[in-house]
């Protein structure tokens, strides 16, 4: 029973590490900023007619919204599938996970200094995009770009889910992975829906995180660093053991 629970209370842990690096995943500077342009593209219409509140525009919204839908479940196709293949790692290398958590951790760790603006790694500031050609306008259009943005802003987004992928090899349950990258997908994704429906309300807010970016890497940073600290030393365990002790309801969780 108490291996059960701490897996429960751990996997609350995790499951709020993902929805937390999803949502600075999509407020990091290679996605926030182009997520209207996006969004006008994938509904069919111009900049001028999604910020436009005018009932005339409204169904262009609405189909805007609805390639948003198609477009977050793109990617979370893509989510999904990684995190599938992580547990399925997770389960091939039990002999050795603690030497993965090990490497893991030091990686994660360097990724949170770069973010921290400690070191600086080239390759992170990268975007490489994937085309997903003369789409626009159509659900199954919207459905490949999610597919080409998973793979393709990979350098960008990468650390935050690497960090969700190696949580999940350490799970070794599959439902538990998927799970963790549903809700670092959801995380997100439902931003871009948010955006999608209230875009001229938001402007105000995509502004605000704009200003602040550098603040917004930092915090990333430090989530980073913090778990990557946690994996390489066996914290992570024993933080579950205190979140369980602390709050005992998790223990009826699952």
């Amino acid at each position: 029973m108490l291996e059960t629970t701490l897996i429960d209370a751990g996997f609350a842990l995790a499951a709020l590490i993902a929805l937390l690096a999803g949502l600075l995943s999509f407020l990091s500077p290679c996605v926030l900023p182009i997520v209207p342009p996006y969004l006008a593209y994938m509904g069919g219409i111009s900049m001028r007619d999604l910020a436009d509140t005018e009932a005339d525009h409204r169904a262009a919204r609405r189909r805007t919204l609805l390639a948003a839908a198609f477009f977050v479940l793109g990617l979370s196709t893509v989510f999904l599938l990684l995190g599938f293949a992580a547990t399925a790692l997770g389960r091939a290398i039990g002999a050795w996970m603690d030497w993965f958590n090990f490497a893991a951790g030091i990686v994660i760790m360097v990724f949170g200094a770069h973010f921290l603006g400690v070191i600086r790694i080239g390759f992170l500031n990268r975007e490489m995009r994937m085309d997903a050609g003369d789409r626009g306008g159509s659900a199954f259009g919207a459905y490949l770009l999610g597919l080409a943005f998973a793979f393709g802003w990979t350098p960008c987004i990468g650390p935050q889910l690497g960090m969700i992928l190696s949580l999940a090899t350490q799970d070794g349950s599959y439902t538990r992975g998927l799970g963790l990258l549903a809700i670092y997908a959801l995380g997100l994704g439902i931003p871009f829906l948010l955006v999608a429906a209230f875009f001229p309300r938001l402007t105000g807010a995509i502004g605000f995180f704009k200003r602040h970016m550098d603040r917004i890497e930092r915090i990333m940073g430090l989530l980073l660093w913090t778990i990557g600290l946690l994996m390489l030393t066996g914290g992570f365990s024993q933080f579950s053991y205190w979140l369980l002790e602390t709050f005992p309801a998790l223990s009826n969780l699952g």
